[in-house]
């Protein structure tokens, strides 16, 4: 954890408040925090100590890395038919992920884990071989976030089939939500999170402006900027292939499982990019979104009035396409 002691660009000494950057590493990434407070060393360094607690305790929830995690204990539960009481938090993020697993007809599914594991993208070590399809075809029965049965009243589980949850789709965004949250209660009006690409903020920077942040075009190489929001409030989240992906026998496989057919993606989006109010709501739609392809996706965003930002890959080049929503959120 690295708590960084300097005013960045566009903040001058005189300020009553300055904009410190508070980092560090979790969930296998990196984070940075912005905050916009007066100099105050030991606040700073208090809050550096905060944040860096409030994630280690979503990491030990919810990590599938992390064998003796809760969210670990209960994948290796023998018998899920029983109720299993959870965390106010792992409840949280199952709830929601289930509540978009329906809006966006299974294009999120937290059951696909098994899946994921065989493809080589989860706690495992990447596979030799592609998977067969006998091999898909068994992981994917048992697979279906409609065996999962919730109780809300006493925050507890059960499902139909023994399950292996994975929330690597939704809990990074969650971690981004329980920062704000953290900063919230200790009276932090402006800030900006970070975790891994997945952003929240509230408030303006000292100058009055709003927090900027650059969408990537999805390239391999040179990070370049496709389009800059602006944002005083919401959180934002992209979901691509062009990173995080591996080649076999010259094809190419991306990370992001469709749970429908258990393969890698294959549609045209490149990118997408999603604007909501909490950071795990657009975690997990940027995933869904990819999964679903441009137009399905686009249809659903436009119906939802959610602000979606497509990367297309397109016969001339990359075409860019954003739902009237989000229109409202570029800096022209």
């Amino acid at each position: 954890m690295t708590l960084i002691m300097a005013a960045l660009a566009g903040c001058s000494f005189q300020e009553k408040e300055k904009v410190w950057e508070i980092s560090g590493g979790i969930f296998g990434t990196t984070y940075h925090i912005n905050v916009v407070l007066p100099e105050d060393r030991e606040r700073l360094q208090t809050l550096a100590q905060g944040i860096q607690k409030e994630l280690e305790a979503v990491d030990a929830s919810m990590s599938t890395w992390k064998q003796d995690s809760e969210l670990s204990r209960l994948n290796r539960k023998q018998d899920q038919s029983e109720w299993t009481e959870l965390s106010p938090a792992l409840f949280e993020v199952i709830q929601r992920s289930q509540e978009i697993a329906e809006l966006t007809d299974g294009a999120f599914d937290i059951t696909i884990g098994p899946v994921v594991n065989l493809w080589g993208f989860g706690p495992d070590a990447r596979p030799d071989t592609v998977p067969s399809d006998a091999a898909l075809e068994k992981a994917l029965a048992d697979t279906g976030y409609r065996y999962i049965e919730l109780n809300a009243e006493a925050m507890a589980l059960r499902s139909e089939k023994p399950q292996y949850i994975d929330l690597s789709g939704i809990a990074k965004g969650y971690g981004v939500d329980v920062v704000a949250r953290y900063l919230d209660r200790e009276g932090v009006q402006a800030y900006l999170v970070e975790i891994g690409g997945e952003v929240r903020v509230n408030g303006r920077k000292p100058d009055g402006g709003a927090w900027r942040l650059a969408i990537e075009e999805p390239s391999e190489q040179a990070r370049q900027v496709s389009k800059i929001v602006a944002m005083d409030q919401h959180a934002m989240a992209t979901s691509g292939d062009y990173r995080n992906y591996y080649e076999s026998d010259g094809q190419r496989y991306s990370h992001t499982i469709d749970p429908s057919t258990g393969k890698p993606i294959t549609n045209r989006i490149a990118s997408v990019t999603v604007i909501t109010e909490d950071s795990m709501t657009a975690d997990a739609l940027a995933t869904a979104f990819t999964v679903m392809g441009y137009e399905r996706a686009r249809a659903l965003a436009t119906r939802e009035n959610i602000p979606a930002y497509f990367i297309v890959r397109g016969e001339g080049g990359f075409e860019v396409h954003e739902t009237p929503a989000f229109s409202s959120f570029v800096v022209q």
